[in-house]
Parts: structure tokens; sequence; C-alpha cells
């Protein structure tokens, strides 16, 4: 099981790092090819996901939750993706395994999802805006995290989709969400956490926050 450092409210410990001038790198380092390649195939791949939202506390309670990611091995490997609460489990989709680890999609889907439902919005504009700023230049800070006792070396690219909106004022406090993803080579998957966040004005709590961390591999896959 994975054990990492708290600070600051995320199951991660990162150490400030000069910020690599590596902007044009970041959409490849988010969606990156063969993560899940060097995977145990016998392996389930399991991360916590914890949600606050002022705005819908009962869609925070439905959405929190464990992921399971397990791969189907295959003439093409599938990896599936179930959403564990209590003794309830639910589908979340398949995916071709070849191309990546599906988790940054489900991520960045359900933090559309979150947002059109708590705040109103249209999911086709949010989603929209999301993909706008995964295509532009975004520094790449480096930092550590503990992870199983030992010292790893991890990348972080932050996202702020809706800091030049327009409609940024109408949005009930998520203009100023920010997306923030780590990941590491030692963590098997490739992500170490995600974490979305609309803060509150002036110091208050946050408006809405998934929290997405790595939590471990089980030796079984999920059925």
């Amino acid at each position: 099981m994975i054990k990492t450092l708290v600070s600051g409210g995320l199951a991660l410990l990162l150490v400030a790092g000069a910020a690599a001038a590596e902007e044009d790198k970041a959409y490849d380092l988010l969606f990156r090819n063969g993560t899940l390649d060097e995977v145990d195939r016998d392996a389930t791949l399991v991360y916590r996901r914890d949600v606050t939202n002022a705005l819908k506390p009962e869609a925070a309670e439905r959405d929190t939750g464990e992921v399971a990611l397990s791969i189907r091995p295959g003439e093409q490997d599938v990896a599936l993706l179930n959403f564990r609460q209590d003794d309830k489990h639910r589908g979340l989709g398949t995916f071709p395994a070849s191309v990546g680890n599906p988790m940054i999609m489900y991520f960045y889907e359900s933090v559309v999802r979150d947002m059109a439902e708590a705040a109103g919005g249209s999911p086709f504009y949010i989603r929209n805006r999301v993909k706008d700023a995964l295509v532009q230049p975004s520094v790449i800070e480096t930092g550590e995290a503990s992870v199983d006792g030992q010292t790893v070396e991890t990348k972080t690219v932050r996202l702020y989709p809706f800091l030049e909106d327009p409609n940024r004022d109408r949005m009930q406090g998520f203009g100023d969400l920010e997306l923030r993803v780590t990941m590491s080579d030692a963590v098997p998957g490739w992500y170490l956490s995600f974490v979305a966040d609309a803060p509150g004005a002036d110091g208050a709590p946050s408006i809405y926050r998934s929290e997405v961390h790595f939590d471990g591999l089980e030796a079984e896959a999920a059925p």
C-alpha cells in the first residue's frame, strides 16, 4: 500500500523545486502512452477519491469512494474501471490498455460533470474550456513525494481553465478552479494524484474539491 506524507490537505509532499521550462511537454506528460505496459495483469490499481462540494453535498457523498483499475488480457488488453463504495460496485467504462492509463480522462470528465451539476453550466462549454487549457503552455513543476517510505521524483502540471473566461463571475466559485496532476515513474500506472480545487473566497473552505490519489495495488484483478 502506498503511504504518503500529508501536506496542506493533499496526500503528497512536494518539495519546492525549480519549475521546469518544459511548457510544450505538459500535454505529453498528462496523456503519456504506455503507462500500463509494465503493470502486472493479475493486479488491480486502486485509487481513493474524496470529494467535498458545498453546492451539492449529496453529490460529494455519492462520489466519494474507490476507483479500481484492472486489466483484462486479450488480443488487445483492455483496462476496466470500477467505482467501489462500501459493498456497491459499478462500472465506469472500458478502455484500450495500450493507449495509457484512463484515470486521467476519468478525472477530467468527473470534474466536468460535477461542475455542471453544481454550478448549473453547460457540460459541453465546461469540457471545451478544459480541452483548451490542456493544449495551452503549462509550466511543469518538479518535486518529490514519499512513496512507501522512499523519496521519489515527481512532476506536477497545474491548469486554470477559467482564469480568463468571460463568464467566470457566473460560475458560483468555479471560475478559480485549479486542476493539478502529479506523476511519477515510481508509481504503477504513472499517476500519483489528481486534484481539482475551487477555493473559497478570502481563505474560506473550498467550494468544491475532488482529490484522487493512488492508494496501492491489489494482488488479484477485480472481476
